[in-house]
């Protein structure tokens, strides 16, 4: 069962134990937005016990179905989903007010059934609460762990694992044989995380991604424990958190192996060598005593690693394939500045990928229209504030719909459905996706912005570039490339629900050897 799946199941439970949900338990939910002498943000009509879950449920997905709401309702607008007080924000001047003018004020996260299971009660640092434990955490992202030294400290292991790639597609070139990117895609960038973090290969790397798959689909998915936190029937009736806990022991005993395996390793001083891996960077500072990092601390903070950072870069690879197909004339203009630059080479250098013009527009333009997260990852107000004028009460959960901002003509006048590189050449110039140019928004911004900004588009850069340069892409069996199917589907990551399969013809020889 897929993650499309996962939803209407969830959602037909929900509408069919709406009897069930005692109304005593719902009277303990209501929304701190029923206080008298507030000026609440508009939104549509709701049902007793299910709340606005109504208006997102069919046949459109949520950012959609919310984007849709909104252009009746406004840019500030009040749902409860089950019994959970939901903002949604759907403006630029809306998002800088949530995301910078009260950035503190909406900087933590609510806790849910499901995300306290995960996360060890909000210990990594995705799906922390503000506070103390998360600055530090924080701290530990952003000086250690994913600075750009870091990362720069891991451009052997990404290329090494694109030059694999790349061989494997040579040999399926030279058989004129399709190959199912997807799966491709996420290998590879799967394959070149875990070796920044555990440092090698790893004997137990597939029950790994197995596990850590089924924990994403159990966060990210709608269910009764989470939609109703105060009934004990709803929790009981969804059994996720169950499932939750027993996925998370799973995961949590796959790493208590390899980071024993890791403090063994630490005896050797010879190991010093070479580049620091993930895994070693948190023993280090446990050790050392700067931070207070206990074993689950550490064990949370690499599932982040891997669960975000894994997921959303293949994701965001694929997406950028399947619009370069669908788009011979981009596709085109990219190969020949990729060609240009490297054919002397005979091969995509990262170090030398600054000098690009047009890719990086390439990658932008995909991350405008294809967000991984198209609500991020969702924030809660620390304290009443207002937005826009509106108030929000404490404890009210708020969604930013990126992808919405990403296609609203306002920002993006000149068609902004479509696939335009050169947009940031022109009307766009200088807007990037920093977290300071709020209609573009796939990191975040703020307090919150994602921390693996750059771990994230390293593994993207090289990968796409690569696979543009040595290649050139056709669809099996479609003669019209911009047919290729490009519906959505719900899950963590918001992904094609088709899968992509290209069959890659070669135009500049694959290396045999790095």
């Amino acid at each position: 069962m897929d993650t499309n799946d996962v939803y209407y199941v969830y959602l037909g439970l929900a509408l069919i134990s709406m009897l069930l949900v005692v109304a005593k338990g719902s009277r303990r939910g209501r929304s701190p937005a029923h206080g008298q002498g507030l000026r609440l943000p508009p939104g549509p009509w709701q049902v007793p016990i299910i709340g606005s879950l109504h208006h997102i449920a069919g046949r459109k997905l949520p950012h959609r179905a919310l984007r849709d709401l909104a252009r009746r309702y406004g840019p500030v607008m009040m749902l409860r989903i089950g019994e959970v007080p939901t903002v949604v924000v759907s403006s630029r001047e809306a998002a800088i007010e949530v995301m910078k003018t009260h950035d503190l004020a909406f900087a933590s996260r609510p806790q849910t059934a499901t995300g306290r299971v995960i996360t060890k009660e909000g210990r990594d640092i995705a799906f922390a609460p503000y506070g103390e434990h998360w600055r530090q955490l924080r701290k530990v992202a952003i000086t250690e762990l994913l600075s750009v030294r870091r990362v720069l400290s891991y451009r052997a292991i990404r290329e090494g694992e694109v030059a694999a790639m790349l061989r494997d597609l040579a040999g399926a070139a030279a058989a004129s044989r399709p190959v199912e990117m997807r799966a491709r895609l996420a290998a590879l960038v799967s394959d070149t995380t875990l070796r920044a973090v555990v440092g090698g290969r790893w004997e137990e790397r597939d029950a790994f991604l197995r596990e850590l798959s089924r924990a994403s689909v159990l966060v990210a998915g709608f269910n009764l424990a989470d939609l109703w936190p105060s009934s004990w029937l709803a929790g009981r009736l969804s059994g996720v958190v169950p499932r939750a806990q027993v996925c998370i022991d799973r995961i949590y005993g796959l790493l208590d192996g390899v980071i024993d395996a890791h403090r063994r390793k630490a005896r050797n001083a010879g190991d010093a060598a070479g580049p620091e891996d993930l895994i070693h960077v948190l023993l280090r500072l446990q050790k050392d005593g700067e931070l207070p990092l206990d074993m689950d601390v550490i064990k949370a903070v690499i599932f982040d690693i891997f669960g975000a950072g894994s997921d959303t870069s293949s994701t965001t690879l694929e997406w950028a394939l399947a619009e370069l197909v669908r788009n011979p004339r981009v596709m085109r203009k990219a190969q020949a500045e990729l060609r240009a630059a490297f054919g002397g080479a005979g091969r995509v250098r990262e170090q030398a990928l600054g000098q690009l013009q047009y890719l990086p527009l390439v990658v932008r333009e995909t991350l405008r229209l294809h967000a991984p997260a198209p609500l991020l990852l969702p924030r809660q107000s620390r304290e009443p504030c207002r937005v826009l004028g509106y108030d929000v009460p404490e404890g009210t959960m708020v969604l930013v719909n990126v992808w919405a901002l990403a296609r609203d003509e306002r920002y993006w006048p000149n068609a902004p459905a479509e696939f335009r590189p050169e947009r940031y050449e022109c009307e766009s110039r200088g807007v990037d996706m920093k977290g300071t140019n709020f209609e573009l928004l796939p990191f975040g911004a703020g307090r919150r912005i994602c921390p693996g900004l750059a771990f994230g588009l390293a593994n993207i850069e090289l990968a796409l570039a690569s696979l543009l340069f040595h290649f050139d892409w056709e669809l099996p069996g479609q003669s019209d490339p911009a047919e290729l199917d490009m519906t959505e589907i719900f899950g963590a990551n918001t992904r094609r629900k088709a899968e992509l399969l290209l069959r890659p013809v070669i135009r500049v020889p694959v290396p045999t050897a790095i």
